[in-house]
């Protein structure tokens, strides 16, 4: 028998840290509508919204 580990392999960033945020029904919905079009989760949606923000200030 292998002594190798079942599952997913460790990543290079891992993502350990949470963030709770208030957001309205509105907000939400767009959230919602924008993961489900591109077949994501929220997270990633929210994260692509900072790395957007980010890169924008950096100009």
């Amino acid at each position: 028998m292998s002594s190798k580990k079942m599952g997913r392999p460790p990543s290079d960033k891992p993502k350990s840290k949470t963030i709770e945020i208030r957001v309205d029904e509105e907000t939400l919905s767009k959230l919602d509508a924008s993961a489900e079009k591109l077949n994501t989760s929220r997270s990633a949606i929210v994260r692509k919204g900072i790395e957007k923000v980010y890169d924008e200030l950096k100009r």
